[in-house]
C-alpha cells in the first residue's frame, strides 16, 4: 500500500458522494452529459485571492498566471479580482483579448514568439517580456511596422535559482530569459530606442512549498533589480517577482505558510534601495490560486484482479491529467490526493490501484492506494487537479473522448 497526498481542506472532512461548490459529483456529471470531467470551484478561487491579500504587502499587485488554467470562464473570474494577467502564447493572448481583460496589466512571456505573436501584443498594448537580444530587436522592429511605442520588460536569467522548487526557470545556463550581465545593455539599448521600458520580470522556480526559500528569492529578486536599475541609469517601473507558491500534491506535503512569506517580503521592501521606492511590484501566481479549487472526476469501468492486485479501470487518465500519472515532469511517481467519490469517508478495506482506459502502463491516476470497495459505476476524484490539468494533457492521444469542463460559482453551474 502507498500513500496519497492531502485532500484539500475544502473536501477533506466530506462524507458519502462528493460535492463540489455545493453540487454532488453525480449532479455534475448529469449535467456535464459525461464524465470524465474537471470541476473549477470559483468560491474556492476568490478564497485564495483573499488569502493572498491578507498576508502578502498591500503595496504588492497580484496577477493570475494564465498558463495555470486557461479557461475562459476562470479567466474572467480572475481578471476583476487580480491586478493584472500574465501569457505565455499568442493564444492565451488571444483568449485574454476575447475576454475583456484590459491589456494595460497583460504581460506576455515565453521564450520563442512568433513575430504575428509580437505584432498582437504590441497592437493590443501589452507588455512585451522579452527573452533575449534577438527577440528585443524583434520586437522594437515590428513596433515600427504597426506604428506603436512598444511596452518592453526584460525577463531576467539572475544567477541563483528558488531552491526546492518543482521546476528551476532560473540560475545557470537556462532558455528562459536574458543572463543578468547582460542585461543593463539591452536596458540602456531599448531607452535609447525610444521604447516604453516597463522593467524587470524575475522568476528563477516554481512550485515551493519552503517560505524560507521563497522569501530569500524575492530578497536576492529585489536586491539584483536594484543593481540592474543603478547599471542602467533608471528605475523600473514595475519588477514581476514571479510566483513559485506550491500546493500540497503528495504524501508529507504541507500547505505553504504564505504568512511567513508576507512577512518577510514586507521587511524586505521596506529596506529596499532608493532606486526602487517608486516601483510597482508584482508576483503572478496560477496553481496556488486555482490548483485546489479543481477536481478531476472519472468514473470506474471495469473491476479487475491480475495475480494478487485489484485494478480499478476509468475512463479517464493520462490523456487528460498527466501531472496525476506522474508523467508531467516528476522524477518519481507519487500519488495525487485521489478518493473514492462516491464513498468519501468510508472506511478502506482494500489495496486497489486506478488506472485508465489507454493502451500503456504508463496510465495510472493512483497506485495500490487503500480503498473502500469500489465497483463499476462509482466515481473516483483526483483533487488538486485545478491547475496544468486538461491544458496540459495529450488530449488526443489515443483518440478517446476529450474531457468536460465545468464551472461552479456562487451555487450555479455552468458548462
Amino acid at each position: 500500500m502507498k500513500p496519497i497526498g492531502p485532500i484539500p481542506p475544502a473536501f477533506a472532512n466530506q462524507r458519502g458522494e462528493l460535492r463540489i461548490g455545493g453540487f454532488t459529483v453525480s449532479e455534475l456529471a448529469e449535467q456535464a452529459g459525461q464524465t470524465p470531467f474537471y470541476a473549477y470551484d470559483l468560491d474556492l478561487a476568490t478564497a485564495q485571492v483573499e488569502r493572498f491579500r491578507g498576508a502578502i504587502p498591500e503595496a504588492v499587485h497580484l496577477h493570475f498566471a494564465v498558463k495555470a488554467n486557461p479557461h475562459p470562464a476562470v479567466i474572467k473570474h480572475f481578471n476583476p479580482i487580480t491586478d493584472g494577467l500574465d501569457m505565455a502564447s499568442g493564444g492565451e493572448l488571444a483568449t485574454v483579448r476575447d475576454c475583456g481583460a484590459a491589456m494595460d496589466d497583460v504581460s506576455f512571456a515565453g521564450p520563442g514568439k512568433r513575430d504575428e505573436e509580437i505584432e498582437l501584443a504590441l497592437t493590443l498594448g501589452a507588455t512585451l517580456n522579452l527573452e533575449s537580444e534577438t527577440e528585443a530587436d524583434r520586437a522594437l522592429a515590428a513596433a515600427e511596422r504597426v506604428g506603436v511605442t512598444p511596452r518592453l520588460a526584460i525577463r531576467v536569467n539572475p544567477d541563483f535559482e528558488l531552491k526546492g522548487s518543482g521546476m528551476s526557470m532560473g540560475g545557470g545556463a537556462k532558455p528562459f530569459g536574458i543572463d543578468q550581465d547582460r542585461v543593463p545593455a539591452l536596458g540602456r539599448k531599448l531607452l535609447d530606442a525610444g521604447a516604453d521600458w516597463r522593467g524587470f520580470h524575475i522568476y528563477s522556480g516554481s512550485q515551493s512549498l519552503d517560505a524560507g526559500a521563497i522569501a530569500d528569492c524575492q530578497a536576492a529578486s529585489i536586491a539584483l533589480a536594484a543593481q540592474l536599475a543603478d547599471e542602467i541609469g533608471k528605475a523600473p517601473e514595475t519588477v514581476n517577482l514571479g510566483g513559485g507558491f506550491g500546493i500540497p500534491y503528495t504524501a508529507n506535503d504541507t500547505p505553504l505558510d504564505v504568512d511567513a512569506v508576507g512577512m518577510t517580503l514586507d521587511d524586505a521592501l521596506t529596506s529596499r534601495p532608493d532606486i526602487l521606492r517608486d516601483t510597482q511590484f508584482m508576483i503572478e501566481l496560477g496553481r496556488w490560486l486555482i490548483g485546489e479549487a479543481g477536481v478531476y472526476v472519472a468514473q470506474i469501468l471495469d473491476r479487475k484482479q491480475s495475480k494478487d492486485e485489484i485494478f480499478l479501470v476509468t475512463d479517464g487518465g493520462m490523456h487528460h491529467h498527466l501531472a496525476a500519472t506522474g508523467n508531467f515532469g516528476m522524477v518519481m511517481k507519487r500519488n495525487y490526493p485521489v478518493a473514492i467519490a462516491s464513498q468519501m469517508g468510508a472506511e478502506p478495506v482494500e489495496t486497489a490501484s486506478i488506472v485508465g482506459p489507454l493502451c500503456t502502463p504508463l496510465d495510472r491516476l493512483a497506485n495500490q492506494i487503500a480503498v473502500p470497495r469500489a465497483d463499476i459505476g462509482d466515481f473516483v476524484a483526483v483533487f488538486a487537479s485545478g491547475a496544468y490539468g486538461l491544458s496540459a494533457s495529450p488530449q488526443n492521444f489515443l483518440s478517446h473522448p476529450n474531457a468536460a469542463e465545468i464551472v461552479v460559482k456562487g451555487g450555479k453551474v455552468t458548462i
